[in-house]
This record gives C-alpha cells, sequence and structure tokens, in this order.
C-alpha cells in the first residue's frame, strides 16, 4: 500500500486544522492527485474537468505567525493553485486593520482584479452606499477582503482545492483583525464560514455564529445578506439587504 511521505502527512494535517478553524472541514477536502509534468490547458485554468488531472503545486505555508505586512507579502507572491496564471494580480483586502466590521465577500470580481482591492467598480460603489446606509465608510472601523484572493469565473467559482489553498490567508487576516463582527455577502460567502450549504432565504434575517476566529475564543457575530454584485442583477432584493444591514447595526451596538 503507498504511503504519503512523512512532510506530505504534515502538511496535509496542516491543512485540515486551517480548515477546521474557518469551518471548512469536511465540506471541502483537497483531492489527492499525482503530479503532472505539464501544465494545465488555458481553458483548465480554472475549475478543472473531472477527467482532469489537476497539477500538484506547493502546500500552502503556515501563515499562523505572519503579521499583516508580512502576509500581504505571502498572498501577493501566492502561485499555490492554477487561479493564478489566469489573474492579474491577487487581491488581499483593504481597509482598517483593527477594525470591528469584516465585510467578506467570495472572490475578487473583474475590476477588482484590474484595480487589485476588493469591491471596486460598480459593485464597489453599491456597497459604499451601502456602509453609508448604516453610518459606516469604506476604510474606517471597516475591513473588506474575500474568501478567495483569486478572480474566478462566475459561472465555475473556484475549485475546491483552490478555496483550501486560499484557507490560511483568510483565517489569518480574521485572527489578526479580530472583528466584533462579520457581514457574509452572497451565498458562496456563507458556505465558507458557516461549513455547510445551507437553503439562502434561511440564512436571510438572521445572526449566527462563526466559530473559526481562534481557538478557545468567543464565537464571532455573523450576518448574511445578498452580494452588491447580485444586487446589481437583482434590485428587488434591496429591500432584504437593508433589513440585513440594520440587523448587523443593532447587534453591534447591543455589544456596547
Amino acid at each position: 500500500m503507498n504511503t504519503l511521505p512523512v512532510t506530505d502527512v504534515e502538511s496535509a494535517r496542516r491543512r485540515e486544522d486551517v480548515l477546521r478553524e474557518l469551518n471548512l472541514y469536511p465540506l471541502w477536502q483537497r483531492r489527492h492527485v499525482r503530479a503532472e509534468t505539464t501544465a494545465p490547458s488555458a481553458h483548465a485554468a480554472g475549475e478543472p474537468h473531472a477527467e482532469q488531472k489537476i497539477v500538484t503545486e506547493k502546500n500552502p505555508l503556515d501563515c499562523s505567525n505572519l503579521d499583516w505586512p508580512a502576509l500581504r507579502q505571502r498572498v501577493k507572491n501566492c502561485s499555490a493553485c492554477s487561479l493564478r496564471a489566469a489573474c492579474t494580480q491577487t487581491v488581499f483586502g483593504m481597509g482598517d486593520e483593527k477594525a470591528d466590521w469584516l465585510f467578506l465577500g467570495s472572490w475578487p470580481t473583474e475590476d477588482d482584479d484590474r484595480q487589485g482591492v476588493p469591491f471596486a467598480g460598480q459593485a464597489g460603489q453599491l456597497l459604499d452606499n451601502m456602509l453609508a446606509a448604516i453610518k459606516l465608510k469604506r476604510g474606517v472601523n471597516v475591513y473588506l477582503a474575500n474568501v478567495v484572493k483569486c478572480t474566478v469565473s462566475i459561472k465555475r467559482g473556484p475549485g475546491a482545492d483552490q478555496i483550501a489553498q486560499c484557507a490560511p490567508y483568510l483565517a489569518r487576516q480574521i485572527q489578526l483583525l479580530q472583528p466584533k463582527l462579520i457581514v457574509a455577502l452572497g451565498h458562496a460567502t456563507a458556505t465558507a464560514l458557516l461549513g455547510e450549504d445551507r437553503e439562502w432565504n434561511g440564512l436571510l434575517g438572521k445572526v449566527h455564529q462563526f466559530g473559526g476566529a481562534e481557538k478557545n475564543q468567543p464565537p464571532i457575530p455573523l450576518v448574511i445578506t445578498h452580494h452588491p454584485a447580485a444586487l446589481l442583477l437583482s434590485p428587488m432584493n434591496k429591500a432584504q439587504t437593508w433589513h440585513d444591514l440594520c440587523l448587523a447595526r443593532d447587534t453591534m451596538q447591543g455589544m456596547g
């Protein structure tokens, strides 16, 4: 029977620990595949087809001791999965690094990819209006980030392997930030934080708990609502989003 080398076993355990911290295990697990000597085709730059073999990349290094500048540099230089080859740059995050509020999206849009910041373009303008509606402002007690740091086709979304590669980065961002409240924008983001794919309408209008920030730390209140990019396509959901934002505001005020 084939066995993994000790270093691979230790790396797999580290990945599992990170995914558990983010409530992503066992929902998203990396597939063990053999390395290929040829690069994937351009068509396979995003989520590979089931019949294709995945190119084995470097395992994500431990981020648990990195400060903000070191983590930002690590993400900038990351080429751990095939998404990096298909995007202009990684999109780390932006805002107040001591913020009480964390607004978290799923993955960068094409506008984000071009500008190098999360929530750029029309979706970003709408998010700024959403923040202003509850008396918040980008960069002032607010931090913006995405679960995945490279843009990806909205039709496919990131693969499980690709999410697993980015998981340590998000885990460390949350550990460094220690937000009082997280607002998850979109179904994919909610699935990442809750660790399971729940019915969308049942997630709205409620305060959930994110328990994956740090061990032995109390859970972080989590409010889920529509992603601003989705609101541009379905404006009729703005009323529900306003209700969710008010719920988040009232929850924050209730914490003192």
